[in-house]
């Protein structure tokens, strides 16, 4: 039992959820991890915030069922929910008391002892960067800044498992970048994280991410499998002197490890891209094959990494039909 809850620290299999005569969640499962941060993506509408309020036991599903540390959400006692955190898309605390006053009551509700309260609520008001405004109105403060009071109020309780819902929706991108600092940070610290976005690119600061949409799941996969599955392969950037491309194709194009070369469009005279299987074994090779010809001068070579933008739309252009199963519990 204790081998099992390790493996899986939430469980969805064929959840369905139904307003009224619409599949709001329709047919989903995967596994999450214990210590990785799962995102899960999609655009607006799709089910992301539904689906995390099944995984936290507000909604009830219609059909199928969720398990989350072992046991079905929807019949947490106190105990079990004082191991979750959950930080909702919307500003729930109270605009009329100050930061400070936020956290008591959040360390109130969460049976935070005295002794423990004030060394708690220092040490978070210091990791979200709130220090200086605790004595100011939550109402007063900025909405990137009310975003983080929610974050440490979340947290205050030290649970093992935290759902972040939209947490950088409409907040710059230099704040958005300071979010996910600090979910690695709480990573480091062993705790787990469950965290939705519409911002395709946050993707990339997740272990394994779950692409949603109309309310069917896509794929699950970590960021290096998705941009594998929209370009079919590894891919690499070999740029040459112009008057060295020729030859420098000849050589590639013939080499055992490469499956295709492009040359693409609006990059610099000399530019190829080089599809591979695995770019960290070929890339050491193909540098070889070319520096056997001492007449061709290479210029650049690299792995290719495109915007995870990009990624999502070649994506969403292929996918049709929700992922099976057996590929979302991987």
């Amino acid at each position: 039992m204790q081998a099992h809850a390790v493996q899986s620290l939430i469980q969805l299999q064929q959840v369905t959820k139904r307003f009224g005569d619409r599949d709001v969640v329709r047919d989903v499962s995967w596994n999450i991890q214990p210590g990785e941060i799962f995102g899960i993506v999609g655009p607006s509408g799709c089910g992301k915030t539904t689906t995390v309020r099944l995984m936290t036991g507000v909604y009830i599903p219609t059909s199928g069922s969720v398990s989350v540390l072992g046991k079905d959400p929807a019949t947490f006692k106190a105990s079990d929910r004082e191991q979750l955190g959950y930080m909702p898309q919307l500003f729930v605390l109270y605009p009329n008391l100050n930061v400070l006053e936020n956290m008591r009551f959040a360390a109130s509700m969460y049976g935070v002892s005295l002794t423990k309260r004030r060394k708690r609520i220092d040490e978070l008001l210091d990791f979200v960067e709130l220090d200086q405004a605790r004595k100011t109105l939550a109402g007063n403060i900025s909405g990137g800044m009310q975003r983080r009071l929610q974050l440490a109020a979340a947290l205050v309780h030290e649970p093992e498992l935290l759902f972040v819902d939209e947490p950088t929706a409409g907040i710059d991108p230099v704040l958005r970048g300071r979010f996910w600092d600090q979910f690695q940070e709480l990573k480091a610290m062993g705790k787990s994280l469950v965290v939705t976005t519409q911002y395709v690119n946050e993707v990339a600061y997740c272990d394994r991410v779950a692409v949603m949409r109309d309310g069917q799941l896509l794929l699950v996969d970590t960021p290096d499998g998705l941009r594998r599955r929209a370009l079919g392969s590894d891919v690499l950037t070999i740029r040459v002197d112009a008057e060295d491309l020729r030859n420098a194709v000849r050589i590639l194009s013939r080499h055992q490890l490469v499956l295709g070369i492009e040359r693409p469009h609006n990059a610099p005279l000399g530019s190829m891209m080089v599809y591979v299987d695995d770019a960290s074994t070929a890339l050491p090779e193909l540098i070889a094959a070319l520096n056997s010809d001492p007449t061709i001068d290479t210029r650049q070579v690299g792995e290719y990494n495109p915007p995870f933008d990009d990624i999502f739309i070649t994506l969403m252009e292929r996918l049709e039909t929700p992922v099976s199963k057996e590929h979302s519990n991987a």
